[in-house]
């Protein structure tokens, strides 16, 4: 893709070039052409995540095995594939995520920052998320209506403060400076009633068992893991020093997805034991393999951010490369600790990147091959729906403590019975509201922003 200033042609003498006006021509010349096919891919499995997961709470007697996440020692559904395909597209986003930062010369502690404090962000929700799972005891100093489930509510509270707190209110571009300045102060207090409703929900937090999120005395923050969140905050910070290490070299950032490999066999061995982090994170799964499917990630997206590499054959012919070779690793490392999503074996993720590579390219076909034509238009709503995922997710992830604090949560399981068609309608139709919910609030400008 072209870079540096484009030429706009020779301009009037009344008019001289400011300061500001080249830094603005300049950033927007940094801007990478946007991959609709990325957006896509990412609308999709928003959308099988949140049907699966409405699908996994109807009994096993209704929904079959091979709709329900793999349990054993060597195995995998299609529901396995949906977490590592959000990893690897989290990847995807990295070089046009950062890529624009590096080329409008922004300093690279600004840019250290921002990923640190994204990184941070997702880990906060991902440790409030893991401890809404737990039952929840009357938060100290609550006292509520008779028949209101103190965790219901908890729960509802908690996702509402984190939509609050990093939610980004944009007027329409032909706004006024007034109400532009009356946005920015309706974001800014929304961001502060979010915050401080987290810490609160925090501090006041006990489970069945007296358990605390927070203690001062002696000062720890309990979680079981980092959820959800956690670790895509995990694998992201991987992806990230990846790229801003080596960019777009592709030979180096095949080298580090082979390392991070590598950390899942040594950590077997017990290498990892006595580093310090290895008491906060698991350096074999949630850094290692994890963390590998996101720079498999950048890598794929490598070749669309390379200027020699524009054609429709080229692309083609590296991930379909790039698919064979790490099926091909699958298959080779498979017999040495089996598929399995909860222990994230390697060839788990292989497997993983293989089929989201080639998911990939099928929409890569459909939305960006041949702008226009009936694909495009196939994809344009998962294209949308992928623009703020994350409002998504947390609204799904808030959508059955909500249920059940109106009473609607008998009403609710009961669409899903007795047939296995009603579960896959309720939770289709689940995955469609929510997604339509969050389309809307974002073509209002309300968005989430980390």
């Amino acid at each position: 893709m072209p870079s540096g200033i484009p030429d706009y042609g020779p301009l009037p003498a009344a008019a001289p070039v400011t300061d500001a006006a080249a830094a603005t021509i300049a950033a927007e010349s940094s801007q990478p052409a946007r991959i609709v096919s990325i957006d896509a891919l990412r609308g999709f499995v928003m959308f099988t995540m949140i049907f699966v997961n409405d699908l996994a709470g109807v009994s096993n007697k209704i929904v079959p095995k091979w709709m329900k996440h793999f349990h054993g020692r060597s195995g995998m559904t299609f529901v396995d594939m949906v977490f590592p395909a959000f990893l690897f597209i989290v990847g995807m986003s990295i070089p046009f995520a950062l890529g624009p930062r590096i080329k409008r010369g922004e300093p690279m502690w600004k840019i250290v920052l921002h990923v640190l404090v994204r990184t941070a962000s997702l880990l906060v929700l991902g440790i409030m998320m893991v401890n809404a799972e737990s039952p929840t005891a009357m938060p100290y100093g609550w006292s509520l209506p008779k028949g209101m489930s103190p965790d219901d509510l908890w729960i509802t509270l908690m996702f509402v403060s984190g939509i609050f707190a990093f939610c980004s209110i944009s007027p329409r571009r032909d706004a006024t400076a007034g109400k532009k300045r009356v946005f920015f102060i309706v974001t800014t207090c929304l961001r502060v009633i979010g915050f401080a409703g987290l810490i609160y929900l925090a501090f006041v937090y006990q489970n069945d068992d007296g358990g605390r999120i927070i203690t001062l005395s002696p000062f720890s923050i309990h979680t079981d893991w980092y959820g959800i969140l956690g670790l895509i905050g995990w694998a992201y910070l991987m992806g990230a020093i990846a790229y801003l290490v080596f960019r777009t070299n592709r030979t180096a950032l095949l080298g580090c997805v082979v390392l991070l490999m590598c950390f899942f066999p040594a950590d077997k061995k017990g290498f990892f034991e006595g580093f310090f982090l290895s008491n906060y994170v698991g350096f074999g799964d949630t850094l290692g393999s994890q963390g590998a499917i996101t720079v498999a990630g950048v890598l794929l997206a490598s070749i669309l951010v390379d200027p020699e590499a524009v054609s429709l054959w080229a692309r083609t012919k590296f991930t379909l490369l790039f698919a064979g070779g790490f099926a091909a690793a699958a298959l080779l490392v498979q017999g040495l600790y089996g598929i399995n999503k909860d222990n994230a074996t390697p060839s788990w993720c292989l497997w993983a990147c293989t089929f989201t590579g080639i998911l990939w390219l099928l929409f890569y076909y459909l939305a960006d091959a041949f702008p226009g034509g009936a694909g495009s238009k196939i994809a344009k709503p998962l294209r949308i729906a992928g623009q703020n995922v994350l409002l998504a997710y947390l609204l799904s992830e808030m959508f059955p403590g909500l249920i059940d604090l109106i009473r609607l949560g008998d009403w609710y399981d009961h669409l899903a019975e007795p047939y296995l068609f009603y579960a896959v309608l309720r939770s289709a139709a689940c995955g469609v509201f929510i997604l339509a919910v969050a389309v809307g609030l974002n073509k209002v400008g309300f968005r989430l922003k980390l």
